[in-house]
């Protein structure tokens, strides 16, 4: 059968040009989120317009650099109050404890308001005790204050496998407790006073930021998470609803028009490794152009943390 040259030239140029579009269309992605991601962040313009800023703490609560910056950020704005939207079980205690740090300060040049989604439990809870007013649902889940410490104790297992740990350390306390060997009384009374301690600290802010005190404090701090219903009951939320509420509020108290635009803050420095979301979207459309690898190291990219040392965060075990 005859070659036909012509035929075989204007396929490698067929090819040619969709490899060309493809990659185009991924930069004009790439180029299309972050400039979105700048928006968000009240990069450009927006920056020192009058709004009402919006800043959304979902999931886990991590220490974040970019997330205090984004605060600091927000008060030197035009924003003239702050809602904080809270959807998380909480998470470390000492980022927790910058989290509310962070909003505080903020709260001292712009009022805030915490709006409690489906849960703001332990640190989540800890986060909106920093604003001014705080909103939930009447069927939100929030409260559970408390720390934790969680470790797998395995000595049997390795027992059974015929493995024997063996360590030399300078105290008996030193990395006690630990997963390879039960947890002596001691190890056990140092971890305790460790969390009892930052238990007093998450108790005392209650007390402060709730007005609540002897009994009715002791009724809302063991552990338990409690319903927006029960929360208004308890003194732990000022109000039920939602975001509507919230800007009836600072009409009201602090003359903050109800027509004011909202605007969107997320910690990002708005470059594409900032963009979580960015990288997702654009490994998504690599899949789909052709470029598995790339979506690969894409995804790949995306860090994933895990918490350490003591936390404040309800039910542990469902979020790793």
């Amino acid at each position: 059968m005859p070659v036909d040259v012509d035929q075989i030239v204007e396929r490698r140029r067929l090819r040619r040009r969709v490899s060309f579009w493809r990659i185009a269309a991924l930069v004009l992605l790439a180029v299309a989120v972050i400039a979105v991601g700048w928006q968000v962040t009240g990069i450009g313009a927006t920056k020192t317009s009058t709004h009402v800023a919006r800043v959304n703490l979902n999931g886990m609560i991590l220490g974040s650099d970019k997330r205090e910056k984004m605060f600091e950020e927000i008060g030197k704005s035009g924003a003239t109050a702050v809602l904080i939207e809270i959807d998380s079980p909480g998470g470390g205690v000492t980022a927790s404890e910058e989290l509310y740090d962070d909003i505080r300060a903020l709260s001292a040049k712009k009022p805030v308001v915490a709006v409690i989604g489906s849960v703001a439990a332990s640190g989540g809870y800890i986060a909106a005790l920093a604003a001014d007013r705080i909103i939930a649902r009447q069927t939100s889940l929030t409260g559970s204050i408390g720390v934790l410490a969680q470790y797998p104790e395995v000595s049997g297992l390795l027992g059974n496998l015929g493995i024997k740990v063996e360590e030399v350390k300078s105290a008996p306390l030193k990395a006690a407790p630990n997963m390879t060997s039960p947890t002596t009384p001691e190890a056990r009374a140092a971890l305790e006073s460790l969390i009892m301690d930052s238990f007093a600290w998450f108790k005392g802010i209650v007390s402060e930021r709730r007005n609540l005190n002897g009994e009715a404090l002791d009724k809302v701090a063991d552990g338990r998470a409690f319903t927006g219903r029960q929360a208004l009951e308890l003194g732990l939320i000022d109000q039920i609803g939602g975001d509507t509420e919230a800007r009836a509020w600072l009409q009201q108290t602090r003359g903050i028009s109800t027509s004011l635009p909202v605007r969107d803050w997320a910690p990002s420095g708005g470059t594409l490794s900032d963009l979580g979301f960015a990288r997702s979207a654009i490994a998504g459309l690599a899949d789909a152009l052709g470029f598995p690898v790339l979506a690969q190291q894409l995804r790949g990219s995306m860090d994933l943390h895990a918490l350490d040392g003591l936390v404040a965060i309800w039910h542990p075990s469902l979020y790793r």
